[in-house]
């Protein structure tokens, strides 16, 4: 598993924890769970600059 977090240490911050089956957004009691698959299309939109 790999985690990002979205901001500097000791803050409240979401973060991205990559699975080989998933993908969670968020912080706590909201996350965003997406699949593999739905993750690269949210992140092909982002980097054409589509979001």
């Amino acid at each position: 598993m790999k985690i990002v977090k979205l901001c500097k240490e000791g803050s409240c911050c979401p973060e991205v924890r990559v699975t080989e089956s998933q993908v969670e957004i968020g912080e706590k009691d909201n996350v965003c769970v997406l699949t593999t698959a739905q993750w690269e299309i949210l992140r092909a939109k982002v980097l054409n600059g589509e979001l």
